[in-house]
């Protein structure tokens, strides 16, 4: 039997998570281009072709100024977030996009709660916000090495509290449900890599002298803990899927596949806004039109412009 083809506005809504209850990982596979009915080739014109589309749904919703975005990535190492960026976001104007990097948090963040620099670089009215890692590092990494918990500015009472991951997937819910209520768009994406995808990843950058700087022998180390990392992303998707801000598992071993699945779920989140250039007001309207007159006015007439 022919396998049936998926049209583009549906692709990303296959792997949504509205409802984390029963989620599984395992479920999800790594790889869905030709379950989808896509090829390599097909995909690249398709992504081409959002592209252009995803600019002009941008500049509406930078000029209705009310309505944002955020997009969040996360994926284990070499899981092609700074890939996603670069090919997705290749031609929307620079003004109505920023791009947060997420590093480990230094002294100044350390003193503050682990949401406080999120809400410093949300994405304002009009505006697409990457979240290169997010808060969500912070029921991933720590959740795998609760020792880092030892250098957060919290209370030892409080880091022992038998619900203290419950408490914070229930803040970051909390947090997203905020910023949904004030008009902003979240869209959360796991990368999902397989493991031996990451092994051929992590091998290209170590052969090809280009790609050495991708490198950190702490990806190695961090390689050990995958299974730990599977169950906390799991753990993560369950408690914090909801409506007002989904996830998207997106299958990551093939990198054209997955950009095309992220810029889906972004049309598909700005489509379903209606968005149109905003009116203009009369009073603009009436001073555009006294303005036209005038530089019309302004014109050379042809004596005062003679032949030489």
């Amino acid at each position: 039997m022919a396998r049936k083809k998926t049209t583009t506005n549906t692709l990303a809504r296959r792997f949504s998570v509205h409802n984390g209850k029963g989620f599984s990982l395992a479920d999800c596979p790594t790889r869905a281009a030709e379950a989808c009915g896509l090829d390599k080739k097909t995909g690249k014109h398709l992504l081409k072709e959002r592209i252009r589309y995803l600019a002009q749904l941008q500049a509406l919703l930078y000029a209705n100024n009310t309505w944002s975005v955020l997009v969040v990535l996360q994926a284990l190492d070499a899981g092609g977030k700074d890939g996603v960026i670069k090919h997705v976001m290749s031609g929307i104007n620079p003004q109505g996009v920023s791009v947060s990097s997420f590093k480990q948090p230094g002294p100044v963040e350390l003193a503050h709660g682990y949401l406080w620099r999120e809400h410093m670089v949300a994405p304002a009215a009009g505006r697409i916000g990457i979240f290169n890692r997010s808060h969500y590092e912070e029921v991933l990494v720590t959740r795998v090495h609760p020792e880092l918990l030892e250098h957060e500015c919290l209370p030892l009472s409080l880091r022992r509290k038998p619900t203290f991951w419950k408490d914070r997937y229930e803040d970051i819910s909390s947090f997203e449900r905020y910023m949904a209520r004030q008009g902003t768009i979240v869209l959360k994406f796991f990368l999902h890599l397989s493991k031996e995808e990451q092994r051929l990843r992590f091998l290209q950058r170590i052969k090809h002298r280009t790609k050495n700087w991708k490198f950190s022998p702490a990806d190695i180390h961090e390689r050990q803990y995958w299974d730990d990392y599977q169950h906390a992303y799991e753990e993560a998707i369950r408690h914090t899927a909801h409506p007002d801000a989904p996830w998207f598992v997106v299958p990551a071993d093939q990198k054209w596949f997955e950009r095309l699945v992220v810029i889906e779920a972004i049309i598909d989140a700005l489509e379903k806004l209606h968005l149109k250039m905003p009116a203009m007001d009369p009073a603009m309207e009436a001073d555009m039109e006294k303005a036209r007159r005038q530089l019309e006015a302004e014109a050379p007439r042809p004596a005062d412009n003679p032949v030489h």
